[in-house]
């Protein structure tokens, strides 16, 4: 549904996006991750034709974005960041106005009309002004704004910005309930929100991409070690908690035990193997045969937050010839 290949953007004494590509199935939702400044919103503006690209192709839909911006942006629905709004229209009027540019007129227009205003949860204000109404009902305008003529692809902005939380939840879900009929490109901060609504992930930083997996696989990669959690519990409810962190980390291959949390029926210990090293059934041995309850053992994934900092660390730059000669000096 959409592919970047070798997209760049350059300006005077800066390049944004640096030689990106990457491709995005029919009904995915992918998340677009970078910090500040990586060049997401820059890419996002290139496939929306707001922005030519200044080398490489990207064809959305089968329609490429220099070639044939038009029918691009037919089978786009765009979110930015701060809603494009006319603050002095109603809601109803503000969308029948979007969807007249978009293509639709008489019947159909009032049902697509009705039908975004019931899933973007704003019917209650159809005939408010859209200057007086709340930064959350702003930002679900600007949603139906997106739908309004049933595109192939969103390209989401943000769309939670300003929410509160039960419109965050239903948002998400309505995100969700898109997937499959729609191809859904969704860049925000909220990395937890990511992991919840994303089948796949898109990290770039500084201009270039550093990653593009399922949030499964780049858990994967990032673990490298094993890192599990056991809790163990007392048979006569006495639990010397020193004394069990001292047997796991007799258990061969393990790299690292730190206590994490006492509870009533015992505690748990956060365990971290060595590098491709596999110790749940050893753990699990070692508990039992020092006469202890394993009440709990599970695997503990590596959150998006972690890998995203990994991926997107800035790096220390190499000291300079001059540098180097006075610390050899010294």
């Amino acid at each position: 549904m959409i592919t970047v290949k070798d997209l760049s953007k350059r300006y005077a004494r800066n390049t944004a996006v640096d030689h990106i590509s990457f491709e995005v199935e029919r009904g995915q939702i992918v998340g677009f991750l970078g910090p500040n400044g990586a060049g997401k919103t820059t890419t996002m503006r290139m496939l929306t034709c707001f922005l030519p690209p200044s080398s490489g192709t990207a064809t959305v839909a089968g329609f490429d974005v220099i070639e044939a911006p038009l029918e691009v942006k037919k089978r786009i629905g765009y979110l930015p960041e701060a809603p494009p709004l006319y603050l002095e229209m109603q809601t109803a009027e503000y969308l029948t106005f979007v969807g007249k540019l978009k293509g639709l007129s008489g019947a159909e227009l009032r049902q697509r009309v009705d039908t975004v205003c019931d899933r973007c949860a704003v019917g209650d204000v159809k005939n408010k002004l859209l200057g007086k109404l709340s930064k959350g009902y702003r930002q679900r305008v600007g949603l139906a704004q997106a739908i309004i003529h049933n595109p192939d692809v969103l390209i989401l902005d943000e769309p939670t910005a300003g929410l509160d939380p039960k419109q965050i939840n239903e948002t998400r879900d309505l995100i969700k309930g898109l997937a499959g009929d729609h191809t859904i490109i969704l860049s925000t901060h909220i990395l937890p929100e990511v992991e919840q609504t994303c089948e796949k992930v898109i990290i770039i930083n500084k201009g270039k991409l550093v990653a593009t997996d399922s949030v499964n696989n780049l858990q994967s990669r990032a673990r490298g070690a094993e890192l599990v959690l056991v809790e163990v519990g007392g048979r006569n409810g006495a639990l010397d908690f020193a004394s069990v962190q001292h047997r796991l980390e007799q258990v061969a291959g393990i790299g690292r035990v730190a206590f994490k949390e006492k509870k009533q029926s015992g505690a748990t210990f956060e365990v971290e193997s060595a590098k491709d090293k596999f110790v749940r059934g050893d753990l699990a041995r070692a508990v039992v045969e020092a006469g202890w309850d394993l009440n709990e053992l599970r695997t503990a994934a590596v959150s998006l937050e972690e890998i995203f900092l990994q991926l997107t660390r800035e790096q220390a730059p190499a000291p300079s010839e001059e540098a180097r000669t006075k610390e050899a000096a010294q």
